[in-house]
């Protein structure tokens, strides 16, 4: 039995995604600040953290930061305001797997929960693939999960590795959205292409020389991305 953490500061809330979670089979702990969430996700090593952006104590994001510069790369969909852009792209940066936004529909949150806990599986248990790359003065290791530029190192989440790492068995092709997001998130309901624009974007911020002029990671505009080193 998969257990997911849910820090949401309001009660309904939390309290809905907790019954919900239970019907579909996992084992769910709660807090309801940022410090409790952050004491649990090192306590009980949960399997997946749904984590609200707004919270009282240490907000989401600074969690989210927190747990990622201690190289904790548990699974994290955060939950945002619907009107804040800002929020949603900060929290991909600083190395979210996926956020919803509020009001959300259960069921979709309850789906990408399932496809992430999948992806993050199959990928655990891989072996396929490139074990690492090094490019300009970029070293990717997508076994260590650890990336350094001009020897600085880089903090990335799961699925911006498991992205990279499809780029780079896939040098030159041009790949779609629907195929990372079949490939990458395993969405079976409620594709957002947008979601894998937004991992484009913080992934040039991290790997790119000037990320407003990519060398790497190329849009290819009506079709999708290719990756070029």
């Amino acid at each position: 039995m998969k257990t997911l953490l849910v820090v949401e500061d309001e009660e309904p809330i939390r309290k809905g995604l907790e019954d919900a979670f239970v019907e579909e089979g996992f084992k769910v702990i709660t807090a309801d600040d940022g410090v409790k969430g952050y004491e649990l996700v090192l306590a009980k090593k949960p399997d997946l953290l749904v984590l609200d952006i707004r919270l009282p104590g240490m907000n989401g994001l600074e969690l989210c930061k927190k747990i990622r510069s201690e190289s904790n790369q548990i699974p994290v969909i955060m939950l945002t305001a619907k009107s804040a852009e800002t929020d949603k792209v900060t929290g991909l940066e600083l190395g979210a797997d996926d956020y919803v936004t509020k009001p959300f529909s259960v069921r979709e949150l309850v789906s990408r929960v399932k496809a992430l806990l999948r992806r993050t599986e199959k990928t655990g248990g891989e072996k396929e693939g490139p074990k690492s790359i090094v490019f300009d003065n970029i070293k990717i290791d997508f076994i260590s999960f650890r990336t350094e530029k001009g020897g600085k190192n880089i903090n990335m989440s799961k699925t911006e590795y498991k992205i990279l790492k499809y780029f780079v068995s896939h040098r030159g092709e041009v790949i779609s959205r629907e195929t990372f997001l079949d490939k990458v998130w395993g969405y079976e309901k409620y594709p957002t292409t947008r979601t894998v624009d937004n991992f484009i974007v913080k992934l040039r911020s991290k790997i790119e020389k000037d990320k407003s002029f990519p060398k790497h990671l190329i849009t290819v505009y009506g079709v999708g991305y290719k990756f070029v080193a």
